[in-house]
């Protein structure tokens, strides 16, 4: 049997140590206060559920993609959450059925998966959200994108980009304006998402009249002159679409920069209108995702939703929520009276437990000298 070293973790998994545990803990913080401000109240779902459950509501993860285990009291697969956005949909559809809506939850937590991506190697991950429960307006749409803005921006996040995407864009026209037959849909998906104006051509003449959405995809506003001018052609059929962007796009500050890209669904899979990618100066791939969604109410019913997911990883390890606290050494036989209002005051004390320790050792910055704290 090959023997374990004591200190290794499984695969895609990692300890945070100090500072940046802290630093962890301030940008969530710093976050969920800045949702918390626009009437965002936490929940904190379970780390796991019962497997059917919770697939059931996960319309992106099949059951072979979780991280499974067997309760040893119901006998029953429980999963270890991929996502907290579908916990916080059962919440509502069950445990606040009859809160008043819109109904307005934030939450934070760690999520597992059992495999992870190319550009994420690992598998546990840290997501902080916020969702806005009975509505999926136009209105519903500008609150949560800024308020997305406005916690990025709190935990000192700057070369802010969002990208718009219409999720359900390519079945609209296709059971409508554009018609495509069934097995021709995915085949244009495909081309669409790898940007291949001839392979999509190839498909057939139908598929050829989605060429425009190709050209649609940019700056955001350039973008939309071209979405709109295909709108026209099509009789005004994305009427509602356009107007919603818009809408969406208009009180967004000038230090944003917004790209739209109709077509992009990877990560969007139970998005419906609306969906928008975040990203940011310096960092690989997305830092956030959100949109338009449907929860399914306990009489099979579907309540219209919106939100957003930060995963903040990237920005922790970056150095975003790191700041290095004032920390003061308490020699033996300090004032304890005295040390208890600097930690008021904001200092964080060390003190000592023999007289052989050395403060800087242990990182201080100052020491208590009678009743003053002296630099080293």
């Amino acid at each position: 049997m090959t023997t374990i070293p004591p200190g290794l973790l499984p695969e895609g998994l990692s300890d945070r140590l100090p500072p940046q545990a802290e630093a962890s803990a301030r940008l969530a913080r710093r976050v969920l206060d800045t949702v918390a401000g626009h009437g965002y109240e936490r929940v904190m779902p379970p780390l796991a559920e019962f497997e059917d459950t919770l697939v059931g509501r996960l319309k992106t993860m099949r059951a072979q993609d979780l991280v499974r285990a067997i309760d040893p009291v119901s006998q029953r697969s429980l999963a270890l959450r991929p996502d907290m956005t579908a916990q916080v949909g059962r919440i509502a559809a069950t445990r606040l059925a009859s809160a008043p809506r819109p109904l307005r939850l934030s939450y934070a937590g760690p999520v597992i998966r059992l495999r992870a991506n190319q550009l994420r190697p690992e598998r546990e991950r840290f997501q902080i959200g916020a969702e806005l429960i009975g509505s999926d307006s136009a209105t519903a749409a500008v609150e949560i994108v800024n308020v997305a803005i406005e916690a990025l921006q709190a935990a000192g996040v700057t070369g802010i980009t969002i990208d718009f995407t219409l999720p359900d864009l390519i079945d609209n026209l296709a059971a409508g304006p554009l018609p495509l037959a069934p097995e021709e849909i995915e085949a244009v998906r495909t081309e669409l998402d790898a940007k291949d104006a001839g392979a999509l051509a190839a498909i057939s003449p139908a598929a050829a009249a989605y060429l425009p959405l190709i050209e649609a995809t940019g700056p955001f506003h350039a973008a939309m002159e071209r979405l709109e001018a295909l709108n026209a052609e099509l009789g005004g059929a994305i009427d509602s679409r356009i107007a919603g962007l818009r809408a969406i796009a208009k009180p967004i500050g000038w230090d944003i920069t917004l790209t739209l890209d109709p077509t992009e669904r990877h990560g969007f899979e139970y998005q419906n209108w609306f969906g928008f990618s975040i990203f940011a100066d310096g960092f690989t791939g997305e830092i956030g995702r959100g949109g338009s969604y449907a929860i399914t109410r306990a009489d099979g019913s579907d309540e219209p939703a919106m939100g957003f997911s930060l995963y903040p990883d990237p920005l922790i390890d970056a150095g975003f929520g790191g700041e290095a606290p004032r920390r003061l050494f308490l020699p033996l036989h300090h004032d304890p009276v005295r040390a208890a209002a600097l930690r008021a005051e904001g200092w964080h004390s060390i003190a000592a437990l023999t007289g052989q320790e050395n403060g800087e050792t242990l990182r201080c910055s100052h020491w208590l000298d009678g009743d003053e704290p002296r630099a080293y």
